[in-house]
């Protein structure tokens, strides 16, 4: 048992583990869980987090002999963080029923000046951030896992192609083609909500 935990490396901590000392990963489970809270708490709803950061942490037990040293324990971690999250949406969508229901007029008339303005800017411009971010979470649950999860580290938090793909366990040009997709397919869900919406004026 480790008794001074600042004294060692998460390398040094990890080998212990590997090696029987099954207690020294609480040390890597504590030092990393606000960081892997909050990497899942913006992928998932809030009732969820706990749960699916505890997932995050029993995988990564799991994996740690296939750990390699030359990305870090705290990035190979947030992977395992980011396809957690991506694990959990494949098996919420393989089982939901989601009709394309109607906005509500709120949303609506929000959505209709963000088309007809086509800015990027528009989801700050024309709502508040919870009025944006509830549109936005209605028109995800449109799409796929991959296109969700690659919208928001792309699109949202603003990882570059490389960064995302390291995440998500992807190749840089899978992610460009995956990202640039989903992109136009959000636009389209949410361009055809607006179409519906005039044809029921």
């Amino acid at each position: 048992m480790l008794n001074d935990s600042d004294r060692f490396s998460d390398v040094d901590i990890i080998h212990r583990v590997i090696n029987g000392d099954v207690n020294a990963f609480e040390f890597l489970l504590k030092k990393y869980r606000e960081h892997v809270l909050r990497i899942v708490s913006r992928h998932i709803p809030y009732q969820e987090t706990e749960e699916i950061a505890e997932d995050v942490f029993v995988r990564a037990y799991q994996s740690l002999p296939t750990f390699k040293q030359k990305s870090g324990f705290k990035q190979w971690l947030s992977g395992i963080a980011v396809r957690t999250c991506h694990d959990f949406w494949r098996k919420q969508y393989r089982s939901r029923e989601l009709p394309m229901s109607s906005l509500s007029e709120k949303h609506q008339d929000w959505l209709e000046h963000t088309i007809s303005d086509q800015s990027s800017d528009s989801f700050n411009e024309h709502s508040s951030q919870k009025e944006a971010r509830e549109l936005l979470d209605w028109a995800l649950e449109r799409l796929s896992a991959e296109e969700r999860m690659v919208i928001e580290l792309v699109y949202l938090e603003g990882l570059s192609v490389k960064e995302a793909g390291g995440l998500l366990g992807w190749s840089t040009a899978n992610v460009k083609v995956r990202s640039f997709r989903s992109r136009k397919k959000l636009e389209k869900i949410l361009k055809k909500s607006m179409e519906k919406k005039g044809e029921e004026a």
